[in-house]
Order: C-alpha cells, then sequence, then structure tokens
C-alpha cells in the first residue's frame, strides 16, 4: 500500500487529534475513508502569534489498495522504504577495539559493532551513570567535586546529567535512529514525534543504563573508573592505550571519543605530538536565569499564559554584531525551561556553569547560556597560542569565575540591569543554583570586546523578547564548555592524520555539538571500522 509523508497539518489548541485525518484527506484529494493509517510523526508548538498558539504537525498515511492522490502537493513526499538490516561483518578482529569514553559517540559506536559481531572494549575515567548521582549530588550540596565522577565524567557522558536534550541542527538519516534507540531503552515515547525532544536528566540515566546493559549482554567489556593516560603506539601506528593505573590495554583500533572536558589528554598529546591537533572556535558567556511565567508572558502572551495547559515556553536568541570592526555571533545555548542551573566544574579551582531540566520541567525558572562566539585570532589576542590555546583561554576566564565567586563553587552572579550599567543596586535573589551565588560585578570578567558584544546583544534580545531585561533576570558566571576548542583531525577513514588505527570522534575532539549529533558521529566510525572489516 502507499504511504505518504504529509507536513504542515495545523491544529488550534482546541481542536482533537482526531481531525488529522481528515486534513491529511483533503490535502491529498481523497476522502478520509481511503486512510488506512494515519501516524504523527512530528508535532511542533507554533507560538510565534501572541495569544494564538496551535500545533503543526507530520503525519505518515497509508492509502487503501488502488487508491492514489489526485496530485501530490510540495509540502507531501512518498515515504522511502527503510534500508535492509546492516550485515555482520566477514572478518571479526583479533584484538576487540577500544573505545575511550562511554558519552553517545562511544555507546552508540559500541553499539553498532556489537551488532555486527564485533564484540569492543568501552572504558570510562568516570562511574557508572547511577552511582554519578552521588557525586553530581556532593557538588551542588556543599561544593564538593570529584575530578573524575561528575557532571561531565562518567558513563552517559556530559549529556546525561544536563538535560537529555535530543534536537540537532544536522540532517542526517541517522537522527531518527538515535531517537528511537533511546526510546527502546526507556526514553518516553513522546520523543519520537516531539520537534524538540527531550528525555530530562532524571529519566536519561537510566536509558543509559539499560543500553550499557544490553550492550553488555551483547558482549561489550565494560570498565569504569579506568582513565586512559596515554596512547600506546609504534612507528605512527596506534597499538592500544596506557592506563593511569600502570596497565595497557592492545588493540589495532582505538576510537577515542573522551568530551570536551579530556584537558589533561589532551595536554599529553599535544606534548609529543604524535597526535595533530589544531585550535578551533568555540563560544564564552554567562548563564541567563528568568522565571518561566515571565518567558512563558513573552513568549506565548499574557492572556494565552495564564489561561492555557501549554508546555513551558522556550527561546533561540541570536544576533551578528560588528564590535570593534570585528562581525561577532552573540546567541543563546542549551535553553532549558523549567530547568535548573547547575555547576559543572571538572578541575578544582575553576567555575563554570550548565542548564538542565527533568522530564517534567516543572522548576519554577527558565534558563539558557548566553555566549559569544570566540575565533582563533582571539586566542592570540589573549596572549594564548599554541594548539590548545583555547583550552588555556577556557581555563583563564574558569579560575577567574571561581576567584570572583569566592569558592565553593559560588557562581558569580548580577542583574541583568545592572549588568548593563555596571552597578550592583540589587543583590540577585530567586534562583535554581546550588551551592549558591555571590553578589559580584560581572564587568570583572572577560575582555572588553567580549563585553561589549554580550551587552550590545542582550539589548537586541530584548527588543525581540521585551521584558528579558528585567531585574528579576539573572547572569550567572560561566558558561564556557559549550564545545571543544580543538579538533584532532582525521582523514576521509575516519582516521588520526597522524596515527593510523586511531579515530577521533564525537564532540571532545571536535566533530559533534550534542547527544544527538555525537551518537550519529559514534555511529559513523563504527560502520567505517565495520567497512574495513567487510
Amino acid at each position: 500500500m502507499p504511504s505518504f509523508r504529509v507536513n504542515n497539518l495545523a491544529l488550534w489548541l482546541d481542536e482533537p487529534e482526531s481531525l488529522l485525518t481528515k486534513k491529511a484527506a483533503e490535502k491529498l484529494g481523497v476522502k478520509p475513508a481511503d486512510l488506512v493509517q494515519v501516524r504523527v510523526v512530528r508535532s511542533v508548538l507554533d507560538a510565534r502569534k501572541k495569544n494564538s498558539p496551535r500545533y503543526i504537525h507530520t503525519v505518515e498515511v497509508e492509502l487503501a489498495t488502488g487508491k492514489l492522490p489526485k496530485t501530490v502537493p510540495p509540502d507531501v513526499s512518498e515515504v522511502e522504504p527503510l534500508p535492509p538490516p546492516a550485515l555482520p561483518v566477514k572478518r571479526v578482529p583479533k584484538q576487540r577495539p577500544i573505545i575511550v569514553g562511554m558519552g553517545p559517540a562511544g555507546l552508540f559506536c559500541a553499539l553498532e559493532l556489537a551488532q555486527r559481531g564485533v564484540k569492543s572494549i568501552l572504558l570510562d575515567r568516570g562511574r557508572d551513570v547511577i552511582e554519578r548521582r552521588k557525586d553530581v549530588a556532593k557538588l551542588m550540596r556543599d561544593g564538593t567535586l570529584s575530578p573524575e565522577s561528575n557532571m561531565s565524567f562518567g558513563e552517559g557522558g556530559a549529556g546525561a546529567y544536563t538535560d537529555g536534550k535530543l534536537s540537532t541542527r544536522i540532517n542526517h538519516p541517522s537522527v531518527r535512529r538515535v531517537i528511537e534507540t533511546f526510546a527502546k531503552y526507556g526514553a518516553p515515547d513522546r520523543i519520537l514525534v516531539q520537534g524538540k525532544p527531550h528525555i530530562g536528566s532524571d529519566l536519561l540515566p537510566f536509558a543509559v543504563e539499560r543500553m550499557r546493559k544490553d550492550l553488555q549482554e551483547m558482549g561489550v567489556e565494560v570498565l569504569f573508573e579506568t582513565r586512559v593516560e596515554d596512547l600506546c603506539s609504534r612507528d605512527g601506528v596506534c597499538t592500544g592505550v596506557k592506563l593511569a593505573d600502570g596497565r595497557e590495554l592492545h588493540s589495532d583500533r582505538v576510537i577515542l571519543v573522551p568530551g570536551n572536558s579530556a584537558r589533561e589528554l589532551f595536554e599529553r598529546f599535544a606534548a609529543d605530538e604524535r597526535v595533530f591537533i589544531e585550535p578551533k572556535p568555540f563560544a564564552l558567556g554567562f548563564r541567563a536565569e528568568h522565571p518561566q511565567a515571565l518567558i512563558n508572558a513573552i513568549q506565548y502572551g499574557e492572556k494565552t499564559a495564564a489561561e492555557s495547559k501549554l508546555p513551558p515556553a522556550d527561546y533561540k536568541l541570536a544576533e551578528n554584531l560588528s564590535v570593534d570592526g570585528d562581525v561577532r555571533g552573540v546567541f543563546s545555548f542549551c535553553m532549558c525551561p523549567g530547568g535548573v542551573v547547575v555547576p559543572t566544574p571538572t578541575e578544582e579551582g575553576m567555575q563554570c556553569t550548565n542548564g538542565m531540566s527533568n522530564s517534567h520541567r516543572n522548576s519554577k525558572y527558565a534558563n539558557a547560556g548566553l555566549v559569544v562566539s570566540v575565533s582563533v585570532e582571539d586566542y592570540a589576542r589573549e596572549g594564548f597560542t599554541g594548539p590548545l590555546a583555547g583550552i588555556a583561554f577556557q581555563r583563564h576566564w574558569e579560575k577567574q569565575a571561581y576567584q570572583l565567586g569566592g569558592g565553593k563553587y559560588f557562581a558569580p552572579a548580577q542583574s541583568i540591569p545592572d549588568y548593563l550599567a555596571g552597578t550592583l543596586t540589587k543583590k540577585p535573589e530567586g534562583t535554581s543554583y546550588r551551592p549558591g551565588l555571590a553578589h559580584v560585578d560581572l564587568n570583572r570578567l572577560f575582555p572588553a570586546w567580549l563585553t561589549s558584544s554580550l551587552k550590545q546583544a542582550i539589548k537586541a534580545f530584548d527588543r525581540r523578547m521585551k521584558g528579558f531585561i528585567t531585574d528579576e533576570g539573572l547572569l550567572l558566571g560561566i558558561e564556557a564548555r559549550t564545545s571543544t576548542p580543538l579538533r584532532i583531525t582525521r582523514n576521509e577513514q575516519l582516521q588520526s592524520v597522524s596515527m593510523k588505527g586511531l579515530y577521533p570522534g564525537g564532540e571532545g575532539c571536535g566533530y559533534a555539538g550534542g547527544i544527538v549529533s555525537s551518537g550519529i558521529d559514534g555511529l559513523r566510525i563504527a560502520e567505517q571500522i565495520c567497512a574495513e572489516l567487510s
């Protein structure tokens, strides 16, 4: 039976979903009875018109035998058949591939390899995802940091306890596969149709745990609290990894996906130049936090926000501004409606933050990163050069933020109007952040060009979202881990250009940004290895 994907079917809030059958039939020019099956595959809230929000749906429909649309409108397409399942490799390697890092890139790489008959060794410097919760809680409760198990290190990677957003800007056929995999392992089914899929930091860890247990049942060896200190190599070929406890694990294929906070490892690579690293841009700024009710009123309109049962509103802001002759992008990052701001340091004496929210997004606050693009030339302007210039730049400002906050991972904070004015009139109150806030002038952080860019952008954001600048709005320091500021260069076979058998990938090595794109990069590396074995 022919199947079609029908886009742009709008329903007002008071219209039942059952109307989608009629609307799809009308668009196809057939009778509703001719549709054998109607399945919602995407649903996006359109709140651009204040006080008149609606949902825009995409559905897949099956037509009865012999029934075809009279015409096919531009926003209707025939559904492509699913590709056949990948076959097992023809040659199982003598040595198991070693996967360094158990974030989404590592987990999805191990999964694809296992499904194709290749059993890997999967290791992480941190603890399993459930035990990590204790270390995360201790950091938030009393400012005690575990350098090996925290918001960034451990099973599930940095995303496991910072929200579980599955939205992505990339257009890749494996996007759907990543989302369906998380649903298979226990994430809520709603992520299959949400325009901006979100699992929640309360549910994602359990999905990660189920995925790992399934990998173990398929024969994958999993090692926690196992930190890689260096690579083993001979004549430009990777032969395994050296562990912090002195052991060596040998393999002719090492998949390097350690996340963007594995600074000591990148430093080790740069020290002897066996692994080619180049600096790349990233973005730096603050976390902005507002009452969620305020963001709802701004985005939905006060009447709708007060009367409807819409989900907590989000926002996405971006400006390209000219500052001292340079054009810079300033944008919101990782917006968390109904969320909390959390500390995300991995090194003592350094302060950085991120945002997260649980599956219900029921916090009374909303937060997002407000960050400025930083170039490689900017690193040099501030006195940082070489392949790890970006890491040195990050560390410098994280140290400054820690000192400004007074220690114990208190976040330096200021109201948005005071930041713009350079004053300290209103003490920050009403925040989700623990361990706590230090009321300081954030103008003491960052170079003048970055501060000027951020201030101009905040004023522009307020013109688009009237009320964004308010005494209830806070800036918290700092947002410094938006992405990795380096790239381990690889060739068309996804191997390091300077070390054969080393497959750098994921967000940490500069090839992804977020859970979905990292998972897809892990799949790509696994597919490349399987192609070599076939």
